[in-house]
């Protein structure tokens, strides 16, 4: 009995250990949160705000540890750019962010902790909470990064990297405005023990519109039900989405589409 309590004492006090760098990140940033966004906007509030982003960066630099992704900046920074709960784009993965000049490739890693915990406060937000399905969801690409909306056009049949314990790829459009049109950004998400690496790119790939799916989409907005125009725009995109995830893989772009995510793959530290 005395060695199954050290057993547990044991097991129990290195799970508390691992998790306490992840649990100081979390507090360092929840305070910051509730700091900033009862503050009053001004020159020094944006200075203190910045270095705040800063102390987070630390912290993750911490959880993460060096990492080297081919063809982006050595430096991460916090992938959260926004501390004040009323701005566009608040609650974006937590981990560190690379991205090249104009975002047009963008790399967040983070820990498997962290994303559950994230996981967790999209809860409300549609957000799967098992994480092989939040990797298959539009909702993952969307809430990570930017401040763009984005809809999931086709998943791309990657190879898992060897050193990898689950990847997964998506073909998509990000955009402000509408998100109907031929996809060009591809996301790829790859686990490697505790550690999580996604990297999106944007214009990665040269597609075209499917006439079977335009077919699907204008039978949907010549509907006179749903009244509300935004309701059936919706309602058409989701059938256009859904038939453009059928037909995709027997498309002539769709090999290149897959080669590139695989190569995506490919600037991941993964070994």
């Amino acid at each position: 009995m005395r060695s199954l309590a050290l057993l547990c004492l044991l097991v129990f006090g290195s799970c508390a250990h691992a998790a306490a760098p992840e649990q100081h990140y979390l507090d360092l940033r929840d305070r910051y949160i509730v700091k900033f966004s009862k503050a009053k906007e001004s020159e020094d509030t944006s200075k203190q705000h910045d270095a705040a982003l800063r102390e987070l960066a630390a912290a993750l630099r911490t959880l993460v540890g060096p990492v080297t992704i081919k063809g982006l900046p050595a430096d991460g920074k916090s992938n959260v750019d926004t501390l004040f709960k009323d701005d566009v784009g608040f609650g974006h993965l937590d981990g560190l962010g690379f991205a090249t000049e104009g975002d047009k490739l963008q790399a967040v890693v983070t820990t498997t902790g962290l994303l559950k915990h994230w996981l967790a406060e999209h809860r409300e937000d549609g957000m799967p909470q098992e994480i092989g399905a939040a990797l298959r969801s539009d909702r993952f690409y969307y809430y990570a990064i930017q401040d763009a909306a984005f809809a999931k056009y086709a998943d791309l049949p990657v190879t898992k990297p060897a050193g990898a314990s689950a990847s997964a790829a998506v073909l998509g459009v990000r955009g402000n405005g509408g998100l109907k049109g031929p996809p060009s950004e591809i996301g790829v998400v790859a686990i490697q023990g505790d550690k999580v690496f996604y990297l999106a790119a944007t214009d990665a790939v040269k597609t075209a519109e499917i006439p079977a799916c335009e077919k699907v989409w204008k039978q949907m907005m010549a509907r006179k039900t749903p009244q509300d125009a935004m309701a059936r725009e919706d309602q058409a995109m989701d059938a256009y989405t859904k038939c453009f995830a059928r037909e995709a893989p027997s498309q002539s772009w769709f090999a290149a589409a897959v080669k590139k995510a695989q190569s995506q793959l490919d600037l991941l530290p993964l070994r």
